[in-house]
Order: structure tokens, then sequence, then C-alpha cells
């Protein structure tokens, strides 16, 4: 009986001991490696696997009291993957909070203007933490998952760089750049020129693409524009060679040819006319707004003077002037 006794009261020194610790070490400052400590918890890590990583990178002096601390307090459920920082020191059972919570750091991925869907779709297959679910479907039922009721998926999606938590899907992001292009398109649509020669705000879109991908220089993009709004209004062939090499898709290798131009695409603005039937690249604002109220002037031509800017002209024997000029290096 006596052993006993001693055997219990033996048992609830211990509890009472191990409370007390658990007590203690779950306010207990730790101190991070270096500052600030960014670590990732993926999809689906356990308490105890967390712990162990911690431990390793050396915020945790041990991994097993984190998990205890999680167990006791029926938290080991409850981590949130993503990646997280440590700014200051923290305690165990605040850093137990952060995990449950899920306070983690947005992460980015960037767009850039002229981009095609293609090279979007690579780019969120390569981000280590978007969690890709699109791999090897076909366009419709890309369209379906994405809710896009347009018959081609280019040029639907605004360029800009997007924040969001790791493990967030491809779906999500696209659809958040779907709903700020439909909704950028809209707001230049009603501030369009009046006089503009488009049918409807997609039309619109698809000269913003051409736009887009004819000029790197900001200050000319109204200017490009006008030229092909006053095509247009000739009417005349656009005659843009992006168009052309948006038709040839796979085939293109880098150098155009003149058999390129004269082989006939839905895209190919050299043998048909008005604009292409799709956009050919994702537009930034810039080039929406210079396809709604594109500059006043009168030319109908540009070529490329070898800096990145180019040269207009009002007709054709200006251009082949500036052609022989700029392109064929005579004075």
């Amino acid at each position: 009986m006596r052993a006993a006794r001693r055997l219990l009261a033996a048992g609830v020194l211990a509890v009472a001991a191990a409370v007390a610790w658990l007590a203690w070490f779950s306010l207990h400052p730790l101190e991070p490696p270096r500052t600030p400590f960014d670590f990732t918890v993926k999809s689906g890590a356990s308490l105890k696997s967390v712990s162990r990583s911690l431990a390793d990178q050396g915020l945790l002096p041990e991994p097993w009291g984190f998990w205890i601390l999680g167990r006791a307090l029926g938290k080991a459920g409850s981590l949130h993957a993503g990646t997280y920082r440590v700014a200051a020191p923290l305690t165990p059972l605040e850093l137990l909070e952060k995990l449950a919570s899920g306070d983690v750091l947005p992460v980015e991925i960037a767009f850039v203007e002229g981009t095609t869907f293609r090279q979007w779709l690579a780019q969120l297959k390569a981000h280590p933490q978007v969690r890709f679910t699109l791999d090897g479907l076909a366009e419709e039922a890309i369209r379906a998952a994405l809710g896009v009721r347009e018959a081609s998926l280019e040029g639907l999606f605004f360029p800009d760089t997007y924040r969001f938590h790791a493990g967030t899907t491809d779906v999500d992001i696209l659809r958040r750049a779907y709903g700020e292009m439909a909704r950028r398109l809209a707001r230049a649509w009603e501030s369009r020129d009046p006089a503009l020669p488009l049918a409807s705000a997609y039309e619109a879109l698809i000269l913003a693409s051409i736009i887009e991908k004819e000029t790197g220089q900001a200050g000319e993009r109204a200017t490009i524009g006008s030229v092909f709004v006053n095509r247009l209004r000739v009417p005349m062939r656009l005659q843009t060679d992006p168009t052309v090499i948006y038709g040839l898709g796979a085939r293109f290798d880098g150098n155009l040819r003149k058999r390129d131009l004269v082989t006939d695409t839905p895209w190919n603005t050299y043998t048909r006319d008005g604009l292409p039937p799709t956009p050919i690249a994702m537009p930034g604002q810039a080039s929406i707004d210079a396809a709604v109220r594109p500059a006043q002037t009168p030319y109908l031509y540009f070529v490329g003077r070898g800096d990145g800017s180019h040269q207009f002209s009002r007709t054709l024997e200006e251009h082949n002037r500036a052609v022989a000029k700029y392109q064929l290096g005579r004075s």
C-alpha cells in the first residue's frame, strides 16, 4: 500500500514536472537563427515533421517539445501550408498560433505584357508555390474550368504581379487575372473615341494586343494605334508581322521569311482584311488605352529605326524612303 502511494506520488510529481516544463517551454522565447527567418510548411506536412525541420534549421532547440505542445493544445492537425517569416524572438506558443492561423507570407508571380497564354501556363507550372491543375487539359476544358465564354483564351488575362498564398491553384490566379482584364477593358471601352472603327470591346482587345507586340516604346503606342486605326478606316490590310508570327505558332523558328508573309492563316494580316480573329498576346493598360484612344495622325505606315523606335509616314513613297534608310542602309 505504501509502495503504491509512493508510486502515485511519483507519478503526480512527474506529471506536475512535465506540465511545469511544458508551461515554461511554451512561454520561453525562441531566438531565430537569422533575421528575418523564413521557412516553408508543405501541404499535408505533419506537426512532427515541421518540428523536426525547425529544429534542424535552428529555430527550435529540439523537436519533441514543440510537437508535444501542439498535441496537448489540440493543434497538431491545424497547420496551414505556406511560407512563414519570423522577424523577432517569439515563444513556441506564438509560433504554434502562427502556424495554426495561417499567418503566411504572400508569394507572387509576375506576368509580363506581350506574353501569350501558353507562356502563362508554363510560368504557372514552373512556380514552386502554385498548385498546377491544368496540365494536359485541352483548351475547351481550361475555358470551362475558368468560366471563360470567349472562344479563345488568348489576350483575356491582365498582365500584372499577383500575390497569393502558397498552394493556391493556377485556376484561382488565372480567374483573378481574367476578372482584372474584364474590368479594365470595360472601363476603357466606355471611354473610347466615339469615331473608333471597332465594333466591340473584344475588337479593341485584339488591336491592343497588336500594339503591345509592335512596340516597346511607351511614347509610341498611341501613334502605332493611330496607324492601325487609319488603315481600318481606309480600308487597308494591317500587314503587321506579329500577327503572322502568332499564326505560325510552333513553326516559327525566330526568323520571319517572305514565304511566311504569303502563307495564309487566320492571323495573317498580309493575306486577310481587318483584324485577326483573336488577340495575339496579353496587352497591358497602356496598349489598351492606345487602342481605344489612339492619337490623331495622318500616318498609314511605320518602320523600325533599329533602336526600338519607329519612323512614321503618310504615304507609300515616304515609307519606301524610310525603309531604304533604316532597313536597307541607304541614305
